[in-house]
């Protein structure tokens, strides 16, 4: 499946640019994470794709959600067909560009966290720096992750949550920081006075995440 994106491209692309990859959240666009790139390194190459699926209202998602259902909450077949073709589509824009040096990182927001968090487990050999805001690791498509700490070293995350967050739980956002520390992966876990999204602080200190 070929996903819609939205790119900026750095003056100079050679072998070794960094990229990032940005998966919105539901309801929303391409358009929503792309607005980071004003304070993201001039240098990276920045793909922001659009979830395949259409919202009751304007907007995308990756999979259907169900509200009223805390233990069937996500559409798990939607998602896993939203996962591969994310990963599909990372691997042809990557080879697009002759990134066979760079590093590729992560970012998403509610249901592109969850995503993230299932791109980058399963695939650790792929990932750098991972940022997953007002989301949560969902178990449901967590089979098959990597477990070999070796192998998951590379990994950098960065987990926030809104401590009103009237949509995910705070408790479910802090799943991930339990099931980091037992991959012995490195993790940043941070709470903020929000809701669900990403205040002044939050956003600082994502941008101070990834300029390391």
């Amino acid at each position: 499946m070929n996903l819609d994106y939205i790119v900026r491209e750095p003056e100079h692309i050679t072998p070794n640019t960094t990229v990032l990859f940005m998966l919105h959240g539901y309801g929303s666009n391409e358009q929503d994470l792309f607005s980071f790139r004003e304070t993201l390194p001039v240098d990276w190459l920045i793909v922001s794709f659009r979830a395949p699926r259409n919202t009751q209202f304007e907007g995308y998602s990756w999979f259907d959600i169900d509200f009223n259902n805390p233990e069937n909450f996500i559409d798990i077949s939607q998602a896993k067909e939203s996962l591969d073709a994310v990963l599909e589509n990372i691997l042809k824009i990557v080879n697009h560009y002759g990134l066979i040096e760079g590093k590729v990182h992560l970012c998403g927001f509610s249901q592109g966290g969850i995503l993230c968090y299932a791109l980058a487990l399963k695939h650790p050999d792929l990932f750098n720096y991972v940022a997953c805001l007002s989301s949560y690791p969902e178990e449901k498509l967590l089979d098959g992750i990597v477990k070999d700490k070796k192998k998951l070293e590379r990994l950098r995350f960065f987990v926030s949550h809104g401590t009103d967050d009237a949509v995910i739980p705070m408790e479910w956002g802090r799943k991930a920081a339990d099931l980091l520390y037992d991959l012995s992966c490195y993790f940043t876990f941070r709470e903020y006075m929000s809701g669900h999204g990403v205040n002044q602080k939050n956003y600082m200190d994502l941008m101070d995440f990834f300029s390391k």
